[in-house]
């Protein structure tokens, strides 16, 4: 019997780590990020709670955690660089990196109450 594998998370520690809410650029990237929709689903990405994470650095680059709702999604490959296509253009953003995680996994307590109103469930 093996022992078993350490979690390298410190406990208590978030699974998604924090935006840069307090950077002046936050507010645009997260407009931008609501003009990128899933094909399957009439909501955008990130009322859907599918973006984790926007990191923006001092010196103007982006970075972005998000999952998609199933690891079967089939515009997987493509989806983060229509992200990155919708951020790239706004004005102080240098570099746009975008990273596909599914831990935590996605689950539909994650969107927004707007999007559960659009899709009937509230």
């Amino acid at each position: 019997m093996s022992a078993p594998q350490s979690d390298t998370r410190l406990e208590g520690a978030p699974l998604i780590r924090p935006s840069s809410t307090d950077h002046p650029l936050y507010d645009s990237v997260v407009e931008a990020c609501r003009t990128v929709y899933d094909p399957e689903i009439p909501v955008n990405i990130y009322d859907l709670g599918l973006v984790y994470t926007i990191d923006i650095a001092e010196d103007g680059a982006v970075g972005v955690v998000m999952t998609l709702t199933a690891p079967g999604c089939p515009v997987a490959g493509e989806m983060p660089g229509w992200l990155a296509e919708a951020i790239e253009p706004l004005p102080g953003v240098k570099t746009v990196d975008v990273e596909i995680t599914w831990d935590p996994p996605w689950g539909m307590d994650m969107m927004s109450d707007e999007a559960r109103l659009e899709l009937g469930f509230m």
